[in-house]
């Protein structure tokens, strides 16, 4: 984990309300794995006081800018213009100064190469399963399952397909792809193949959504929650959730910070978690 002022590479509208922006990142292909976010603080005025945490979309190198120097790392964050601190974002051009935290939490277990990998994402949680898939490419087989309200939902398609990741797109209004809920294709696809794993990321109705259909299955799932976080290390304990066995006697409480944002479905309290508010990554 490092704290450190840095700029930003690009920043650039990617769909209706959705931007994506390349940040200056020395150090991180050695230190951040898939599912691990960071938490982004504007350099240019105190409001927003509290930093925002985004997801790591991806990573990557740009060469050096002359002859005995290092090459530049950067990573990539996707966000959603939802309120002041993304409207401010969204104005922020390359060379722009910012301060970056991370990167923070735990991410994903790859597990067994020889399953079926299955990657479930809905709108913005799309976001953490593409350094996701980069690994399990490697060694299995991976399908994606990307769902959103409309087409202008749908992000990154292009990118997920070169990697060779099987992708099927729906959307709500079917605007894009099939038509209706994520959830429905997924549980094709486990009837299909009952011997897959899963990893999701999206909305909170979506997540629960999709447990209730791997637990009836008995198909082993991870979850990255999307929680408003303020500090990012669970210091503030601003981010908890309830854990599987809490109760006012044994209260067993996970910071989505700390130990998360990714979680095997069985660490969770899932009847409390399903009635909790989440959010797009804190991002407002």
């Amino acid at each position: 984990m490092k704290n450190y002022k840095t700029i930003i590479l690009s920043n650039q509208e990617i769909a209706p309300g959705y931007c994506r922006m390349r940040i200056l990142a020395p150090g991180y292909h050695k230190m951040a794995s898939p599912g691990q976010f960071i938490m982004f603080r504007v350099q240019r005025s105190l409001p927003p006081l509290l930093r925002r945490p985004f997801g790591i979309f991806r990573i990557g190198c740009l060469p050096a800018d002359c002859d005995g120097m290092p090459d530049k790392e950067y990573i990539e964050i996707i966000y959603k213009v939802v309120g002041s601190g993304t409207e401010i974002m969204q104005e922020l051009h390359e060379g722009d100064r910012i301060e970056l935290l991370g990167p923070l939490g735990r991410g994903f277990e790859l597990g067994d190469p020889d399953e079926e990998k299955i990657l479930v994402g809905g709108g913005i949680g799309l976001v953490p399963l593409f350094m996701l898939a980069e690994k399990l490419v490697e060694t299995s087989r991976v399908r994606l399952l990307m769902g959103g309200r409309s087409r202008e939902d749908i992000i990154a398609v292009t990118e997920f397909e070169r990697l060779g990741v099987e992708t099927y797109v729906s959307t709500e209004d079917g605007s894009l792809g099939e038509e209706g809920l994520v959830t429905q294709v997924l549980q094709r696809k486990l009837e299909k193949y009952p011997r897959a794993s899963v990893f999701a990321c999206g909305p909170m109705p979506m997540i629960d959504a999709v447990q209730k259909i791997c637990a009836a299955n008995k198909t082993p799932l991870q979850v990255s929650l999307e929680a408003l976080m303020a500090c990012g290390v669970g210091a503030c304990l601003g981010c908890v959730v309830k854990g599987a066995g809490h109760s006012d006697a044994e209260p067993r409480y996970l910071c989505t910070c700390k130990h998360g944002p990714v979680f095997r479905a069985e660490q969770l309290d899932w009847n409390r978690l399903e009635n909790q508010a989440a959010d797009c990554g804190g991002c407002k």
